[in-house]
């Protein structure tokens, strides 16, 4: 903000004051300042200077900024220049003019440029500092600050009566919003509110979406000065009012809880604050500026103390600009003498956690002419440069056609043609070709690609890059991104067999966040998980534990059809943990590729099995889903998770006084430290991954912690030691960064066999392309060993060495607490340029699997990519080739550890789901009722008849291209969610009536009701204003999936589109769809209101869809093709080519004539089957049931 006023010496610059300065820094001969020394000494965790640099001498710095992309400090001086400086080192990028007068004050990073706010102007340049937009303001316009409240959207406050709203890609303004005078000249924001600071010393909390005020606090008398928000926090800092002494800097800073909004303790600091910045590095740590130069760190809620005050150089300047890193490991200050300071609390400071790489311009190179002796006789003329005057082209400027490379034609001659005599040449014809492509055309290039790079060439390559060579590709194709290609039967004719031979189900990856695809897989197959999974059921809508055990019986019922975790994403989406962890993935990440799915995924396994652990603890008593049994395992205080994963682990934290601090916790993973590289060392050294996995489980390591005996951070050496050995060890790789990745390749590279000659593995595979073989002489040795013993000994701790596999222990070793763990997981990240790259799975599979798959007994290794499966060899799944593939996580297993375990499944699902249950709807009363559940006499059986119907409302359109033949190719299906469903008794007194009719409450924003085809109305899924029965989707899945489990038959009409929305996986003997029951191969599927016009004559789905009388539809479809087939089963034939005659006459379009049209049965038919009409059963069911009379009395 302006500091004008805050002290009366900043209005003068005198020379003095330069000429300190010049005394503190070099300048080079052009008068540009550079770095002074630069061997710099720093103490880990300590925040010190670094580099200091003048900008331009004289002028202050009025605004300092981090550039959130790249590795550059930016500064605006109050001339109106602005200048870059990259990296720790401080050199000079980049330096332009961005207004003539007025000084810049505030500056803000983007993708594609660096934003400028001076006074009444707004200018966007590029990090070169050319133009990309220049906006200006009216007259009387005082800007002071910017907020980007995301990639298109940007705020703009100042010392006037609105703050206005900018869209960057058209460079206008949307609009204004009105604020109290004297303005905003401080902008901050977090996920609840926007956060304007006032100089009259308040700050205002206001809406994300209307920006109306909704809270207020006053915290200073005088004017605010600066102030940060930090999770909960909000700490300012101002001057008083002292009477007729004008402002005092107050030493007191207000600290504010959000939660209750009030304020807390004021925090009194020793020095006067004028800048202040949450630094979350250890804890929520402040670091307040002074406008001399002094600075103090000090937590919001608890007390300044005097050893934590330090000072920056100025010699002798004032400070007028502060901004923090966003890696929170920099500090930069602008002084009012034009220098700018660097502080940082480690020699190796990066300004972001991920950076990307910045673009240097390309050294000025002038062709120097050679000097020409004039007084040689024999100089040529020629020598002397002559531009091009004429017009005319030159005769090296060939036309295109000629200059354009074409192939060559040759006769083609081969043996046969030439043992041939020339009078029966005519009689034989053309020769055939030799190679691909039209007949005569020779490729320049003939090398011919013997060697085939895909031991498994039967599966064919995903539809991204169909065209290119495969010799030049380095990915193998089975390790590919896969993608599902849609025609206009959807996924119907989608050959999954060709990707997936075995009797395992894949998982489809259209979904968004279905990167954690593989890790599904991993937790499916390890046999504890999969059945404590499917024992768990409890009350909360949003449980992942619940999710996963109804996404595995859907894996367990499968024979080899892919399923999809639609259901478990969605829930998985509303988890708060899981979007402050940055889990959740924008669809624009996703298709872009620009997430790090190798990062991610290791956050991902940290996260699920964390959250499974707490889940499977909660379910005891009143936490368990009514009607179910609380017998399940994991509810003894202890979950499953923790004794599978768990590790008791003690940490140590000692001290440089001597204190020494030790708590025990429980961890359910690890993760792998690498050895340094020392300086002396020019080449890896050999090490055994036993060796680096011990050192990573009991790490020791130095930094920074809190000393209650020296009441302040201080250097300690904390170090790690576990007290017992988990069932199944999992770790992560954290192979994130090229240092990581350099030191896998030499392991491979240190330990890999020399072949005949000293020639290499890779030397062996050839030059054009990576030779993927599985054969093990072929291999290169991998670092990760297949087999691990693991001992804790009392007197050495933990002892981890390689294992021959198939070895077993002695009985001596036995007795010593010896562990032998196999290796049954790896999970690895491929890099892919093209699509962004992808996960996939290696997974060891058991014995019980492949007995409940195939009937078999073996343990088999295989791939699983999305939906592609395969087997591979063992030693492919622990090869890594870090160019292209590399590890992210590691699963070691206990040998028969799965012995100890319940391993019974006892479905948790009971008949009272079926039960009457109170609607989400506020609105809802009882005479809107719609159907009437099922009594205890009325509960299903085998074999029973259910019609079954749901509605569906999309949350995302499909996305298609069109093609240059006029064809539409669908990218991605448009993401739809069930929003009703309803089921109708099939027999019975009361047949026709429904027993569910749930309409299903949605947290997710939907575009498209389908109110044409549904009959679902915007406000229906509302909770608070629908006057539907709304239930959460998990309480309908449950009657569903108890339905399924019970052996009922559902009928309707396209089901199994119902059953995928729904994420149901339902055996064909349970369904019986009427769309196939009137159909003939090869002809088109029939639409229901044409069959219920055409058999029944009834005329439904006239204005809109509803699903009561859809389902009934289907049911007495049903029947009628039961009537006609066993009455006439040699005339059905018949009857279906009348159909599709008489289908094809009308277009297949039902006539806006009265019933009675089609020859099908009488409108009477339904009630002459022993009940009445559907809509009077209905109404007299209602009335009378027992349900209905109770609720009335009460």
């Amino acid at each position: 903000m302006n500091f004008e006023g805050l002290d009366p010496g900043l209005g003068d610059y005198t020379p003095g004051l330069h000429g300190d300065l010049e005394s503190g820094l070099e300048l080079d001969p052009e008068g540009l300042a550079v770095p002074g020394p630069e061997s710099v000494h720093l103490l880990e965790g300590l925040f010190s200077e670094l580099h200091s640099v003048a900008a331009e001498v004289g002028v202050p710095v009025a605004a300092a900024h981090f550039d959130m992309q790249e590795e550059l400090l930016w500064m605006g001086n109050h001339r109106g220049h602005a200048t870059s400086f990259f990296g720790p080192t401080m050199g000079r990028y980049s330096s332009f003019q961005v207004h003539l007068t007025d000084d810049v004050r505030h500056i803000q990073s983007m993708e594609t440029g660096m934003l400028f706010l001076t006074k009444n102007n707004l200018k966007c340049h590029t990090r070169g500092g050319l133009v990309i937009f220049d906006y200006s303001m009216e007259e009387g316009a005082d800007m002071h600050s910017l907020l980007l409240t995301d990639s298109n959207t940007l705020l703009m406050g100042g010392l006037q009566s609105c703050v206005v709203e900018l869209d960057l890609n058209t460079v206008q303004e949307t609009q204004k919003f009105s604020v109290e005078v004297p303005g905003v000249a401080i902008m901050r924001q977090s996920n609840r509110f926007f956060f304007c600071g006032h100089t009259s010393g308040k700050v205002s909390l206001r809406d994300l979406r209307t920006f109306k005020p909704e809270h207020e606090f006053d915290a200073f008398s005088g004017s605010l000065s600066d102030f940060d928000v930090h999770g909960n926090l909000l700490a300012a800092c101002g001057f008083s009012s002292r009477g007729l002494n004008g402002l005092a800097c107050d030493r007191f800073l207000m600290v504010y809880d959000l939660r209750m909004m009030r304020a807390i303790t004021p925090l009194q600091v020793h020095v006067d604050p004028l800048f202040l910045r949450f630094i979350p590095t250890y804890t929520s740590r402040l670091a307040i500026i002074s406008q001399s130069g002094q600075g103090q760190f000090c937590e919001p809620t608890g007390l300044a103390s005097l050893a934590d005050i330090f000072h920056v150089n100025t010699v002798g300047q004032l400070l007028m600009s502060f901004d923090v890193s966003s890696s929170k490991q920099a500090l930069a200050f602008g002084d009012s003498g034009g220098g700018v300071h660097l502080w940082s609390g480690a020699p190796e400071v990066t300004f972001n956690d991920y950076s990307r790489e910045t673009d240097f311009a390309l050294p000025c190179l002038v062709d120097s002419l050679p000097q020409l002796d004039w007084g040689h006789d024999l100089l040529p003329l020629s020598l002397v440069p002559t531009p091009l005057t004429g017009a005319e082209p030159l005769l090296s400027d060939w036309p295109a056609p000629l200059a354009a490379p074409s192939p060559r034609c040759a006769a083609v001659r081969t043996p046969a043609l030439r043992s041939v005599s020339s009078a029966t040449r005519p009689i034989l014809g053309p020769a055939p070709g030799i190679r691909q492509g039209r007949r005569r055309r020779v490729p320049y290039k003939m090398k011919e690609v013997e060697q085939e790079y895909d031991n498994y060439n039967q599966v064919p390559e995903s539809p991204i890059g169909r065209e290119e060579e495969p010799h030049l590709y380095m990915v193998p194709k089975k390790y590919r991104k896969v993608t599902m290609k849609y025609s206009k039967l959807g996924l119907e004719d989608f050959d999954f067999k060709h990707y997936n031979r075995t009797l395992f189900a894949g998982l489809e990856p259209h979904i968004p966040n279905a990167y954690c695809n593989c890790m599904i897989q991993v937790l499916y197959f390890l046999e504890p998980i999969r059945c404590l999974v499917q024992n768990h059921l409890c009350q909360k809508e949003f449980c992942l534990a619940c999710e996963l055990g109804f996404l595995f019986h859907m894996l367990d019922l499968s024979r080899g059809d892919p399923c999809q975790a639609s259901n478990f994403l969605r829930a998985f989406r509303t988890i708060p943990e899981a979007s402050a962890l940055g889990l959740i993935l924008a669809d624009s990440d996703e298709q872009t590729g620009k997430a790090r799915l190798g990062r991610l995924i290791q956050s991902w396994n940290r996260f699920i099995l964390t959250q499974l652990h707490q889940e499977t603890q909660e379910q005891e008593g009143p936490q368990a889903y009514r009607g179910a049994s609380a017998s399940a395992p994991g509810l003894s205080g202890e979950s499953v998770i923790g004794r599978l994963f768990g590790c008791e682990v003690e940490n140590s934290s000692l001290c440089r006084c001597g204190k020494e601090t030790v708590r025990s916790t429980l961890t359910l993973l690890f993760t792998m430290h690498y050895p340094e590289l020392g300086s002396l060392e020019k080449a890896v050294k050999e090490r055994d991954f036993a060796e680096v996995l011990k050192k990573s489980i009991c790490l020791e390591q130095s930094t920074q912690a809190w000393c209650e005996n020296c009441e302040k951070y201080q250097p300690t050496v904390q170090t790690r030691n576990i007290r017992g050995l988990p069932d199944v060890l999992v770790i992560n790789c954290e192979v994130n960064s090229v240092k990581e990745a350099e030191f896998w390749k030499a392991q491979a590279e240190v330990r890999r066999p020399k072949g005949p000659r000293g020639t290499s593995a890779d030397e062996r595979c050839g030059t054009e392309g990576l030779a993927f073989h599985t054969r093990a002489e072929d291999l290169r040795h991998v670092w990760i060993p297949q087999c691990l013993k693991m001992s804790i000994c009392k007197n050495q701790g933990l002892e981890i060495s390689n294992w021959p596999e198939g070895e077993e222990l002695s009985s001596e070793q036995e007795a010593e607490g010896s562990s032998i763990y196999d290796l049954v997981v790896t999970v690895p990240h491929m890099l892919d340029p093209r699509t962004g790259g992808n996960l996939a799975a290696h997974i060891k599979v058991g014995e019980t699997y492949h007995q409940r798959k195939e009937g078999v007994t073996h343990q088999q290794w295989y791939l699983f990519n999305d939906f592609l499966i395969e087997p591979i060899d063992k030693t492919e799944s622990v090869q890594f080739d870090v160019s292209w593939k590399v590890p992210a996580i590691l699963y070691y297993a206990k040998r028969n550890y799965h012995l100890k375990y319940d391993l019974r499944i006892k479905n948790p699902i009971e008949a009272s789901v079926l039960l009457a249950e109170a609607s989400l709807a506020r609105k809802q009363r009882k005479s809107h009722a719609t159907f009437i559940p099922l009594t205890v006499s009325e509960m299903p059986q085998a074999g029973d008849l259910v019609g079954l119907d749901a509605e569906f409302v999309t949350l995302n359109q499909e996305e298609a291209e069109l093609r240059s033949d006029g064809t539409k190719s669908t990218i991605k299906p448009s993401q739809m969610s069930v929003a009703r469903i309803t089921c109708v008794r099939g027999q019975g007194p009361n047949e026709g009536v429904p027993f569910i009719d749930d309409y299903i409450s949605t947290q997710e924003q939907v575009v498209d009701y389908l109110t044409q085809y549904s009959g679902i109305k915007p406000g229906d899924l509302d909770a608070k204003i629908s006057s539907k029965h709304l239930t959460t989707l998990k309480s309908t899945y449950l009657k569903l999936r108890f339905l399924i489990d019970t052996g009922v038959r559902f009928v309707g009409h396209g089901l199994q589109k119902d059953f995928r929305v729904i994420n149901l996986l339902v055996l064909k003997d349970q369904v019986i769809d009427t769309v196939y029951l009137f159909h003939m191969p090869r002809k088109r599927m029939i639409s229901l209101r044409f069959l219920a016009w055409y058999f029944l004559d009834l005329n439904i789905q006239s204005e809109t869809h509803d699903s009561i009388e859809d389902a009934r539809t289907a049911l007495q479809l049903y029947r009628k093709y039961l009537e006609l087939s066993c009455e006439r089963p040699d005339d059905f034939h018949k009857v279906l080519k009348g159909l599709y005659e008489k289908g094809r006459k009308l277009d297949w379009k039902v006539p806006d004539s009265d019933p009675g049209d089609g020859p099908g049965i009488a409108p009477g038919a339904w009630a002459g089957r022993g009940g009445a009409a559907p809509l009077l059963l209905c109404l007299t069911a209602l009335l009378c049931s027992p349900q209905v009379r109770r609720r009335s009395r009460l």
